[in-house]
């Protein structure tokens, strides 16, 4: 499969450790409001995002931290495309509970956690 949306991490928010080991991470492309970059994973994009959602079952990657998607909400690749946000629940959840979100397998929150860092590369598929 091909790769759908590669990034680079540009900077981690200071409450990023707390909801990755929730489950949860939310990016956010470099030039979020400030409010939004607490909590974010800012990152800039190589390239453009495909123009077509990642199917169910592809591939997430957080530098060796890997997961599957298990659900993508109605609106979650649309506001890759525009914005580059996303938030993405490691639940292995297949129903998403809101329209932005991706939901991915479950992976260990520390793991996660010691991923997120500046220079790190983020693939879906």
């Amino acid at each position: 499969m091909s790769v759908l949306l590669k990034t680079r991490v540009t900077a981690v928010g200071p409450e990023v450790a707390d909801l990755a080991e929730g489950g949860v991470v939310i990016l956010f492309a470099d030039g979020a409001p400030p409010e939004l970059a607490e909590v974010s994973i800012l990152h800039a994009m190589e390239g453009k995002p495909s123009d077509a959602a990642p199917p169910i079952g592809s591939a997430i990657r957080i530098g060796d931290v890997s997961a599957s998607i298990t659900g993508i909400g109605d609106y979650a690749w649309q506001k890759v495309k525009d914005i580059g946000h996303v938030v993405i629940t490691f639940n292995g959840s297949g129903q998403v509970e809101r329209p932005g979100e991706i939901c991915a397998s479950e992976i260990d929150a520390a793991e996660l956690v010691s991923a997120l860092k500046v220079g790190t590369t983020i693939t879906i598929g």
